[in-house]
């Protein structure tokens, strides 16, 4: 019989933290569980703690692989998933002891395809709850769309383990992590499986500790005009997922917001500050930045962002 949840953790050079992430998830009080532990090729003593789990628990799985990304190695652990929902964490955070089965009670209760909850931001000995749909309800796609468009480079809508995702329309659709880039792939995933998905469940509850200790791009020794390249390829996607979820009236009436992720994108830190705004070298992208950010687009206006929303949400520019 097959488990209700797969719960996906790539691992690689995880083990001082390891432990603490499998323990973590092996403690759920939810038990209907898979856990498959995604070893991409670690060179420390990662793949020897994941054989040793799954020695001990008929629960674990564990994939050895040669290093190929994350990206390639979430899809090598999704293909291999026979839950009927798809849960990913990442080997240096860890779980509350209610996530899954909040998120599975949630799923299952409201019948969603996507359900997302609140988190705990660890840095250092500081601890913050992060989220940002403040009321705890069901959602249309085009409901979770708007709030996602008012903070679209927010972790809350970016990352993939504050989430659980219904692995029918993963499979239905050929929904995969794009192996080709390394800046905001989780991202892009979500956007593909928002297109397909109907009903979302938004929970209040927090349910994953993230632990900032990710580095940028910048810091992963990639080039300037490779950065730069890379964020506009996801924008162009961003920009052409409202296009689909939006008919084409709403998308000219919300076109700055939706360029907000440009600039959020811009100045993430990716691309040093003393950059942008007004260098050359930013090309195309700071042309682009310029263009939909012109006095003509920043007149002060105020307007729904959607008719359908439940709650009035606006827009102001000064």
């Amino acid at each position: 019989m097959n488990p209700t949840v797969s719960i996906i953790v790539p691992v690689y050079n995880g083990e001082l933290f390891l432990k603490r992430c499998v323990d973590s998830i092996l403690k759920q009080d939810y038990k209907d569980f898979e856990l498959i532990l995604a070893d991409d090729g670690s060179t420390d003593g990662s793949a020897a703690i994941c054989d040793e789990y799954a020695a001990s628990d008929p629960r674990v799985l564990v994939i050895h692989k040669e290093n190929s990304g994350v990206s390639d190695t979430r899809n090598r652990a999704m293909r291999h998933a026979k839950g009927t929902y798809l849960q990913f964490v990442d080997c240096d955070d860890w779980l509350t002891v209610d996530a899954t089965g909040l998120m599975t009670k949630a799923a299952m209760e409201h019948e969603s395809d996507l359900v997302i909850a609140d988190f705990y931001r660890v840095s250092g000995k500081k601890v913050s709850r992060k989220g940002d749909i403040e009321e705890e309800r069901e959602l249309n796609r085009e409901e979770f769309a708007g709030f996602m468009m008012e903070k679209p480079a927010d972790f809350y809508y970016g990352v993939l383990w504050n989430k659980l995702f219904r692995r029918e329309l993963v499979e239905k659709y050929h929904l995969y992590m794009d192996t080709g880039i390394s800046w905001c792939e989780d991202f892009m995933f979500n956007l593909e499986y928002i297109r397909q998905a109907e009903r979302f469940y938004v929970l209040r509850s927090p349910v994953y500790y993230y632990v900032k200790t990710k580095g940028s791009l910048a810091s992963q020794g990639m080039s300037l005009s490779k950065t730069i390249q890379m964020k506009r390829m996801v924008f162009e996607y961003y920009n052409s997922f409202y296009k689909h979820v939006l008919e084409e009236e709403e998308y000219e009436k919300n076109r700055l917001q939706v360029y907000r992720f440009l600039v959020d994108a811009a100045r993430d830190g990716i691309v040093p500050p003393v950059i942008f705004p007004g260098s050359v070298r930013l090309g195309e992208e700071q042309q682009c930045l310029d263009k939909c950010l012109s006095d003509k687009h920043r007149k002060r206006e105020k307007r729904p962002l959607y008719r359908n929303r439940k709650k009035a949400y606006t827009e102001k520019w000064q």
